[in-house]
């Protein structure tokens, strides 16, 4: 499993196309050749970017999931939507498809941001509003999803 750290402010050009951070890029440098697979977030207004390897546990999971039930036929509709795979060209750009960048709001100036095996990638001023949202307490999330967790004992 791969575990990716970091958020990155990065530019988009005119064509779509992204400059991936260094730092990530050497993150990411031993499945690069594996490609990945770029898609719509669930949640937000964002895309998420997956190396192969995730993705096809994902798919795995998708898989499991009885065609002839039609809510699961439905969500899997939605959920593929837009779904490509992608690469990084030789400068190390990745290009996003016009469909996406108009799904997700994304300008010029994004932020790329690790999300453990996936990367978000976010139009900058979105970003921000979803980190400040007022409605969102952090510490009361905290408790709520990790504050039922006992720590491993050694």
């Amino acid at each position: 499993m791969i575990n990716l750290i970091g958020s990155y402010e990065v530019k988009a050009d005119a064509k779509g196309r992204i400059m991936i951070p260094s730092d990530l890029k050497k993150q990411v440098q031993s499945i690069l050749n594996e490609g990945f697979v770029i898609k719509r977030s669930v949640f937000q207004k964002c895309l998420e970017l997956y190396p192969m390897s995730e993705w096809n546990k994902e798919a795995a999971g998708l898989t499991k999931l009885n065609r002839f039930v039609k809510e699961n036929n439905d969500f899997i509709r939605v959920f593929m939507a837009g779904v490509r795979t992608a690469d990084l060209d030789n400068a190390g750009r990745l290009l996003i498809p016009k469909d996406l960048v108009n799904y997700a709001g994304i300008r010029k100036d994004l932020v790329i941001s690790s999300a453990i095996n996936r990367i978000e990638i976010w139009d900058k001023d979105t970003y921000e509003m979803v980190l400040n949202n007022p409605d969102v307490d952090f510490g009361l999330l905290a408790e709520k999803v990790m504050g039922k967790m006992s720590p491993d004992i050694e």
